[in-house]
């Protein structure tokens, strides 16, 4: 049944949760690799997941699937976790989470832009308005402020994390095909993907890992972030009578961020993080506009 209020209490707790994600991130990284952070995390996210399924009743659906369904989810494993998460730790390895994490709210833009070669939607003017708007907040961003010079802080660091932001649209836009219980697929995505991470990270960084705060960064990163935090924005945009405004919640989410960022990681928020982040909000209110205009419409009606 629909329930705005509980809609918006749903939302609320995911915000908070993604809001200290980015402070979790950096705290890992301090003495993890990212794909040992990512091999932790996916780990903790598949148990939390499992017992979440456990607890809805919808265990025995992981055994009831069609083999292309099997089959896709070896496919979407490879894009999220293995993929998607590796391109974000990496970003977050070499920028500082005042940076990432501004430029990875631009997926949703991003997304809108895929939309029209692969789901058939049509370009807006408004959607061109909102990228502009938006990129001008990452050149700011990744600039620092030194925009006329576009001389990029840690050019790799700033292609990793636009980078994710295509990865995760793609993922989204496979996933709108996706006929399965959004827990079911996403529980399988992650099994079918901690082989893949499983074997990188030993041929790689190495399966030894140093236990102390950031094995438990990293294991809040998998419960919350890519367990709890999904099954509760679910429930949110389930329960909604309106979903734009429990959608706005998330523009909370990177200021609250900056929060955690600047009191627990201690980085001094620079100016030009500020005006970035405002510009990159600022083109994804624009960029939602329209769909805010459709539900008035429907609620009128």
């Amino acid at each position: 049944m629909k329930n705005q209020k509980q809609a918006m209490i749903y939302g609320l707790a995911t915000v908070l949760l993604w809001s200290t994600v980015a402070t979790a991130f950096k705290l890992s990284l301090a003495d993890l690799a990212p794909v040992q952070m990512l091999l932790v995390a996916s780990s903790a996210s598949i148990l939390v997941m499992a017992v979440i399924l456990v607890v809805q009743g919808k265990w025995q659906q992981v055994f009831q699937l069609r083999r292309g369904q099997y089959l896709q989810s070896m496919g979407m494993g490879l894009i999220n976790p293995c993929l998607y998460y590796f391109l974000l730790f990496g970003a977050f390895d070499r920028l500082p989470a005042q940076e990432a994490q501004p430029l990875n709210y631009t997926w949703a833009l991003v997304l809108a832009y895929l939309s029209v070669p692969f789901l058939g939607q049509k370009l807006r003017r408004i959607d061109i308005l909102a990228g502009l708007v938006c990129y001008a907040g990452v050149v700011v961003i990744a600039t620092r402020g030194a925009v006329m010079s576009l001389s990029f802080s840690d050019p790799l660091g700033v292609s990793l994390a636009l980078g994710s932001t295509l990865v995760w649209a793609s993922y989204w836009i496979i996933a709108t095909r996706d006929s399965r219980d959004p827990v079911v697929g996403l529980f399988l995505n992650f099994v079918f993907g901690l082989p893949v991470i499983i074997m990188v990270c030993w041929q790689t960084a190495g399966l030894v890992l140093p236990l102390g705060k950031s094995a438990v960064a990293a294991l809040y990163v998998g419960v919350f972030e890519m367990g709890i935090a999904f099954v509760l924005w679910s429930q949110a945009m389930k329960k909604a009578e309106n979903t734009s405004r429990v959608s706005n919640l998330i523009f909370i989410s990177p200021f609250l961020s900056l929060v955690f960022i600047y009191f627990i990681l201690g980085e001094v928020i620079l100016s030009s993080t500020y005006v970035g982040l405002v510009l990159i909000l600022s083109g994804l209110w624009l960029q939602q506009l329209k769909l805010r205009k459709r539900e008035q419409a429907l609620g009128q009606g």
